[in-house]
C-alpha cells in the first residue's frame, strides 16, 4: 500500500492561507534541464502531481524570497513505473538535476544508493530529522533524504459522537477495542466496524495487518531485519500474526457491517461520515476524501492508532512522505545542500503550512501543525509529541507480496483461517524476494 506520494490537494487546516498556484510565476518549468546548479540556478525533478507541486512551489516561494539571486527550476516527470524508470535511468547515466523528489522505503533501495546519492548523514540539518522518518531513507550508516510533506497515520477512524453517547474511551490494548466493539454492538443501530471489500476497495482490508507494525516492533525489535533476511516469518512470528488474527475475531464476532463484501472505500467513508459505523481501520490519508464530500464531517471523527497488548507501549505505525535527494552527479552540491537545509527547517515547513494542506505533523523537529486542525490530526500529532512512532513494514523492508490483499479480504471474510492466512503470506512474498535477489532467500 504505497502512500508516500498521496499528499491532499485541499486545505484540512482552518486557516485563512490559500494554497499556492501549482508552478505559477516565480517558478520557472523545464523540460530539459540537467544537473550542475550554473549561474545560480537550482534545477529539481519532481513528480507531476498536483500535491507534489503545491509542496515544492511553497518551498520554492520562500527559498528564492530569502535568497533572490537564486532561481529554482522544477522539471516534471510522469508517475508510477513509468516516472520510477525515468528516475533510475537518469541516475545510472548521470542526468539527473541537482535534486529531485522521490520515494521513501523499499523504492528508494531500488535506486542503488549507496552508488547513486550523496550521504547526508553527516550534515548538521539532519539532526533534526525525526529518527522513524531516517529509519525510511537510510541505508547502514548512510542517510540518503530530506522529508517534504507530512505524516499519514495507520489505525482506526472513530465516530466521536458514539464514543461521547456511550461512555467508550479510546483503546489502548487489543482488549479493550474489542470491548468497545461489543458495546457499540449492544447497543444497536450501528456497526462496530466497518469493512469495504467491494469493487476496487479490496486494499482497505490490509489495515488490520499493515496498521500493526508498530506493535509487532514493540515485541520483535529486529522483525524487519528478520523478515528481510527471511529468518522470521508472519505464521512463526506470533506478534506479526496478530494482524490476521485481529480480522478473523472482529469477523466472528459479528462486529462488521452486513454489505462488508460489496461496500466500497468511498461508501465506507460515508457510512463513518453518518454514524452508521463507529470504526474503520484506515489511513490518515482518507480525511481529505471526508473534507471532499462532507467537510462537516470532520469535526466529528477522530483517531487512534491499532491497539496491542501492552497499555505502557501504545504507538502508530505510519506511513512516510517522499523525500529529496542528491545525486552524485550533481556539480554544485553546496547550493543544493543550501535548499535541503532549507527544507529540514522549521521555515521550510511553515512554509509548506502556508502553501498546501496540513493532514499531519511534519518530520522535522521543532515544526508545528496549526492549531485549528480537525480532531482527528490533532490527535495523530499526540503520537508523534509522545515520540510513539515506527514506519510501516515497506518502509523498512522491500519485500511485500502482491496477494496481501486478497488473502485478508478472505480472513476477513470468514473464508480462510489467521494462521492458513500468516503462512500463505509468508510464500506469496517469497516469490517476490527471490525475484528481487535477496540474500537468504
Amino acid at each position: 500500500m504505497e502512500v508516500t506520494t498521496m499528499f491532499p490537494t485541499r486545505p484540512l487546516r482552518r486557516t485563512a492561507a490559500g494554497a499556492a498556484a501549482v508552478l505559477s510565476a516565480g517558478l520557472a518549468l523545464t523540460g530539459c534541464s540537467t544537473g550542475g546548479g550554473d549561474d545560480g540556478t537550482l534545477n529539481i525533478l519532481i513528480d507531476n502531481s498536483e500535491a507534489t507541486g503545491q509542496l515544492m512551489q511553497a518551498l520554492v516561494d520562500a527559498y528564492t524570497e530569502a535568497n533572490p539571486d537564486v532561481e529554482i527550476e522544477l522539471e516534471l516527470r510522469p508517475g508510477g513505473s513509468e516516472g520510477d524508470n525515468i528516475v533510475k535511468t537518469r541516475l545510472q547515466t548521470g542526468d539527473m538535476p541537482d535534486l529531485f523528489f522521490y520515494n521513501s522505503g523499499s523504492l528508494l533501495q531500488a535506486l542503488a544508493p549507496d552508488q547513486t546519492l550523496v550521504d547526508l548523514a553527516d550534515e548538521s540539518y539532519m539532526d533534526v530529522v525525526t529518527d522513524t522518518f531516517k529509519d525510511g531513507v537510510s541505508a547502514g550508516d548512510a542517510l540518503y533524504g530530506v522529508p517534504v510533506g507530512h505524516a499519514v497515520g495507520g489505525g482506526v477512524l472513530y465516530d466521536l459522537a458514539a464514543y461521547e453517547e456511550l461512555g467508550l474511551e479510546v483503546p489502548i490494548t487489543w482488549d479493550e477495542f474489542m470491548a468497545n466493539n461489543q458495546a457499540i454492538l449492544d447497543a444497536g443501530g450501528r456497526a462496530p466496524v466497518i469493512q469495504t471489500y467491494g469493487t476496487e476497495s479490496a486494499w482497505t482490508s490490509q489495515l488490520f495487518v499493515l496498521a500493526d507494525n508498530y506493535n509487532v516492533l514493540a515485541a520483535e525489535p529486529d522483525w524487519a531485519e528478520a523478515y528481510t533476511a527471511n529468518e522470521k516469518h508472519f505464521a512463526d512470528t506470533p506478534a506479526a500474526a496478530a494482524g490476521f488474527e485481529h480480522l478473523q475475531e472482529v469477523a466472528e464476532a459479528g462486529y462488521l457491517n452486513e454489505d462488508f463484501a460489496s461496500l466500497t472505500y468511498n461508501e465506507g467513508l460515508a457510512a463513518l461520515a453518518a454514524g452508521e459505523g463507529v470504526h474503520y481501520p484506515m489511513l490518515t490519508t482518507a480525511l481529505t476524501e471526508i473534507e471532499a464530500t462532507d467537510p462537516d464531517a470532520l469535526d466529528g471523527i477522530g483517531f487512534f492508532a491499532l491497539p496491542g497488548t501492552d497499555a505502557a507501549n501504545a504507538g502508530l505505525t505510519t506511513w512516510l512522505p517522499g523525500a529529496l535527494y542528491l545525486p552524485q552527479s550533481t556539480e554544485d552540491q553546496g547550493a543544493a545542500k543550501d535548499f535541503l537545509a532549507f527544507v529540514a527547517s522549521t521555515e521550510g515547513c511553515d512554509a509548506q503550512t502556508a502553501g498546501a494542506s496540513v493532514i499531519g505533523p511534519y518530520f522535522i523537529e521543532g515544526c508545528t501543525v496549526p492549531e485549528d486542525v480537525p480532531p482527528a490530526v490533532a490527535q495523530l500529532q499526540s503520537y508523534f509529541d509522545s515520540g510513539l512512532t515506527a514506519p510501516a513494514l515497506e518502509f523498512l523492508s522491500p519485500v511485500k507480496g502482491p496477494a496481501l490483499e486478497q488473502i485478508t479480504v478472505e480472513v476477513g471474510s470468514g473464508i480462510r483461517t489467521a494462521a492458513d492466512a500468516a503462512s500463505l503470506y509468508d510464500e506469496d512474498v517469497k516469490k517476490q524476494a527471490q525475484q528481487l535477489g535477496l540474500e537468504g532467500w
